[in-house]
């Protein structure tokens, strides 16, 4: 399977339909971070929440972004002790891609920062107009997990001209 999906189906079809029910692993590729919130059990709670969760239960979690998350971001951040050593992050100034890749079995790729107007979380009049696809089709997993696997291990590194900027690239 193959589907496009746009606006809130991001949010109700990845971020609160997928990503709950992760078992081993959840790679996050994204340009920008914000405070984002879901609904957990009828109240808005942090995605950073979910994430914590996750890891909990023994989900490996690492997330790539290319700048510094918002203020609210972090304070967020702050209250999960157990994302501290428990989230695995990279800083890549060039990741512009936005992938979300769940235990090699489902994949998202598409427009769709890491925010409440991005994912759909937020009211139909404050939100962005997003696109993206998901799939279970394992070639196209593969390449979406190689393109975040490659930015990872640092393998474009060497010819980015960028690491002032990037204290958290592996190839130094």
């Amino acid at each position: 399977m193959i589907k496009l999906i746009t606006d809130k189906e991001i949010y109700t079809s990845v971020i609160i339909g997928k990503i709950p029910k992760a078992k081993k692993y959840l790679w996050i590729g994204t340009a920008d971070m914000k405070d984002m919130y879901i609904n957990k059990n009828g109240k808005m709670r942090p995605f950073l929440e979910l994430l914590a969760d996750l890891i909990k239960k023994g989900v490996k979690i690492r997330l790539i972004h290319a700048k510094e998350p918002g203020k609210n971001f972090m304070q967020d951040f702050d209250k999960y002790p157990v994302l501290f050593n428990g989230l695995e992050r990279m800083l890549c100034p060039r990741v512009h891609f936005k992938h979300i890749i769940i235990d090699g079995n489902f994949a998202y790729s598409g427009s769709a920062n890491l925010t409440g107007a991005g994912m759909g979380s937020k009211s139909e009049t404050r939100r962005n107009f997003e696109a993206g696809f998901i799939t279970d089709e394992q070639e196209h997993i593969d390449a979406i997990s190689q393109q975040f696997d490659d930015v990872w291990i640092g393998k474009h590194c060497k010819l980015c001209n960028r690491k002032e900027y990037c204290t958290d690239c592996p190839i130094k």
